[in-house]
């Protein structure tokens, strides 16, 4: 892996940041984390991102909606291995009536490892797109801006 050295830019706090520990299982053969293990570490960085902001993604559910995946991408820029603490950044970056994106950069002490994106639609148990909810579209709204 190509080893460039992103430091951290200034932050205008707009990002949630969650400590993930690397585990054994989250590695490869050669010693590094595999690469499809980091939409997980995407995925936790979005749940507490929600948690954080005082919405879980536990109450969206029983609400009837759901943020569905529809696009997702990472760049890859460093190695993680076993036992690593890693950031996992988080933020809003596009917010509209029926979906977001989510844009992630996951650090390791002030070297940026990977970076991503997830786009998601909102959709209803009968798997509709739908409006995000206003309780929640409001919430998430007023994060992005702070």
């Amino acid at each position: 892996m190509k080893k460039q050295s992103k430091q951290h830019p200034e932050w205008n706090g707009e990002f949630v940041d969650v400590p993930v520990r690397v585990r054994y299982a989250d590695t490869d053969m050669m010693g590094v984390v595999y690469y499809g293990n980091y939409p997980v570490f995407f995925e936790i960085g979005r749940s507490e991102y929600m948690r954080q902001k005082g919405f879980t993604y536990r109450e969206f559910q029983a609400m009837g909606y759901h943020l569905v995946v529809v696009g997702m991408e990472a760049k890859y820029y460093n190695s993680a291995t076993y036992d690593d603490l890693l950031i996992v950044k988080t933020r809003i970056s596009e917010l509209q009536s029926r979906g977001l994106t989510f844009h992630y950069m996951i650090y390791r002490d002030k070297t940026l490892l990977a970076e991503g994106a997830t786009k998601h639609l909102c959709i209803n148990t009968n798997r509709k797109p739908v409006v995000i909810p206003p309780r929640l579209f409001n919430i998430l709204r007023d994060a992005k801006t702070k």
